[in-house]
């Protein structure tokens, strides 16, 4: 059985073809500047040492899938002999709002309450609805299963979900918490369990999914309870271009003086913030790296600023958890860049977490990154979102 995954943007389409019953990815890539000049498609085909980048003209997203199709079944590069070798296409939907607590086989109804969170959502869900129709149209046929980045984070309780603000806003508009990068903290979860050989239901983990985006959820018994991203992507960790938590006053103090408009200061606050704000350079942590160690050091105080807020948040989560079986690294920042893993957990040992330099040296392979004796294992577990919603849409359909 082969799955194709979707994650569909504004102007890009990533995408997967995992064949299932070894979970080898056969083939991936993404078609890119969609409606505008110079659109392409970057595909690679591991298994017949294919890949290539191409220029197409792509206007829509329509074009992009059949693009896509064309390439995955072209007789000399192609993954697949024909497209009815594909059983189902996985997409990636960021938000569900309160009406998914898991993932969904893809039906009209399901597309209107989708449609319905785009007001939770406006920069992400309307791209992933476009990207759903145009494979819809393309595969009459295949079964579409939705896979929800909120929809492990429905599990957190009221405490933890709501905001301290009249309770008639989350009446009225469902202004809460929800939480994000769940399919990743779900798939670190799983292999956590297997690496400590204990049942998911039965461990408490702190899982730090790092990357451009960057969250910490608190897993109890295998479930979220909290997590620092809120009713949008911008709350909780300071990230490569987002500002993470602030003072809320901020935002009127500096509209007022900057004379911005709020689509002005939301941009601001999405796109000119994190570690681009700060180092005033780049978002990437590999650049800043660079700069900090040849002396640069705005570069050296964003990466000083990003670990100190990851260890915040693990020192909270450790309090709400109470008990911790183990702390996890995930994403780009968490799987390469183990110096910056040392950076957040320097200083840790009074609780009782040790960690092993060593083992750090280690970058992007699944290991533990804590000395035998710590009282919390620290483990580095690369994660693998198309790989989870290709096992859903898999488990669904069947």
């Amino acid at each position: 059985m082969k799955v194709l995954v979707i994650n569909c943007g504004s102007s890009s389409l990533k995408y997967q073809i995992i064949d299932m019953k070894n979970e080898e990815v056969i083939a991936k890539g993404k078609c890119d500047k969609i409606n505008l000049d110079g659109s392409f498609i970057d595909y690679k085909c591991p298994s017949k040492s294919v890949k290539f980048i191409k220029e197409v003209n792509m206007p829509t997203h329509n074009e992009a899938i059949s693009t896509l199709i064309n390439e995955l079944t072209h007789p000399e590069h192609g993954a697949v002999a024909d497209i009815n070798e594909i059983s189902a296409v996985g997409h990636r939907v960021v938000h569900g709002g309160e009406m998914f607590s898991e993932s969904v086989i893809i039906t009209d109804e399901v597309l209107k309450a989708v449609e319905e969170c785009n007001d939770l959502a406006p920069l992400h869900n309307p791209a992933n609805i476009i990207g759903i129709k145009a494979c819809k149209e393309i595969l009459p046929n295949v079964p579409m299963v939705a896979v929800f980045d909120t929809a492990f984070h429905q599990t957190m309780p009221e405490e933890a979900y709501l905001y301290a603000l009249p309770y008639e806003y989350y009446e009225k508009y469902k202004v809460r918490r929800y939480g994000f990068h769940g399919t990743s903290h779900r798939y670190v979860l799983d292999k956590a369990a297997q690496m400590l050989n204990k049942n998911v239901e039965d461990i408490n983990v702190i899982s730090c999914h790092l990357g451009n985006g960057a969250s910490v959820c608190a897993i109890k018994g295998g479930k979220s309870i909290d997590t620092s991203m809120g009713l949008t992507p911008l709350e909780g960790l300071m990230m490569g271009t987002r500002c993470g938590d602030i003072d809320p006053a901020i935002i009127k103090f500096i509209m007022e003086h900057e004379n911005l408009s709020i689509n002005e200061m939301c941009d601001t606050l999405n796109k000119k913030s994190g570690l681009l704000g700060i180092s005033r350079t780049t978002s990437d942590v590999r650049d800043l790296k660079g700069l900090r160690d040849n002396g640069d050091e705005r570069a050296a105080l964003a990466l000083k600023m990003f670990a100190y807020r990851v260890k915040k948040y693990i020192g909270s989560y450790m309090t709400a958890l109470g008990r911790v079986d183990a702390i996890t690294f995930e994403g780009g920042i968490g799987e390469f860049n183990q110096d910056i893993v040392e950076l957040i957990v320097r200083d840790l040992e009074p609780l009782g977490i040790k960690y092993d330099l060593s083992k750090l040296d280690v970058e992007g392979q699944q290991t533990y990154v804590s000395t035998k004796d710590s009282k919390i294992p620290m483990l580095i577990i690369p994660t693998d979102e198309e790989l989870m919603i290709a096992r859903d849409a898999v488990s669904l359909i069947k």
